[in-house]
């Protein structure tokens, strides 16, 4: 694996972990306060079929000190992209968790080129975005406004599975609840108002989603026409560290079909 810096427009710098070999890049996008090494058992998993690339957002990870304009979904996005138009060269696929989603979507609306495969959720629609009323946004944010790591704490408790070590958990509590509440509060409540229809209806490539057991009906109504779903049965919000082996499989198999 490769490590590498990537200066992008506002004089960001967003940190980045390669790893495989070309033709084709599956761009790996956490979620929101997670970071990139989330990624790391796939970039082992994957890196004998595709090259990879692991980013962190700005606030996130080994990028934390990184302060963009605008905590938006749409900031976001136009990273990705600016990094995917700069240092990425043959078809790419994005993928994200969560967060990680949205802002693929978005990224593979801004590239709308020859080189995009396709875009991957994992487990993106867990929270209806777009059917998320302004009192529920509300209702959600302010736990977090009211303590940021006890809020992080209850997320990972109320939104894992089973399967989730005590030992994986706790590294998720300590990780996430790690980030800086002054920039991912405004993150989150940006999020929390996105509305994925321009992307969903705007973009052409295949979208795919690998969900656990938590895509609620409004969601799964919303998606349901223009994403193919790959369900993990007994999986949670965190996929990759739930169950690992099965969500590589997953994830190689729609990387088959694109």
């Amino acid at each position: 694996m490769t490590q590498q810096s990537f200066l992008l427009s506002q004089n960001i710098t967003l940190a980045g972990t390669w790893a495989g070999q070309e033709p084709e890049t599956l761009v790996l996008i956490h979620g929101w306060t997670c970071r990139r090494s989330d990624w790391e058992t796939t970039l082992e998993a994957l890196q004998d079929r595709h090259r990879l690339l692991a980013l962190d957002l700005p606030g996130h990870g080994d990028s934390a000190d990184q302060t963009p304009t605008q905590w938006t979904v749409a900031a976001m996005a136009a990273l990705v992209a600016e990094t995917v138009q700069q240092h990425v060269t043959g078809p790419v696929v994005l993928a994200g968790h969560s967060m990680g989603g949205a802002v693929a979507l978005e990224a593979a609306l801004l590239l709308q080129n020859p080189q995009l495969k396709g875009v991957i959720l994992v487990d993106t629609f867990a929270l209806p975005y777009g059917d998320i009323s302004e009192e529920q946004a509300r209702d959600i944010e302010h736990p977090f406004q009211d303590n940021f790591a006890v809020a992080i704490e209850g997320l990972v408790e109320n939104f894992s599975a089973a399967t989730l070590t005590p030992a994986s958990k706790n590294t998720l509590k300590q990780q996430m609840s790690a980030a800086d509440p002054a920039f991912m509060l405004p993150l989150w409540n940006d999020l929390l108002r996105w509305n994925p229809e321009p992307a969903l209806s705007g973009l052409t490539v295949p979208i795919h989603a690998i969900n656990g057991d938590l895509i609620p009906l409004a969601a799964k109504d919303r998606c349901e026409q223009r994403i193919k779903e790959w369900h993990l049965e007994g999986a949670g919000h965190f996929p990759q560290w739930e169950m690992p082996d099965r969500f590589h499989q997953c994830l190689a198999e729609v990387m088959a079909t694109l």
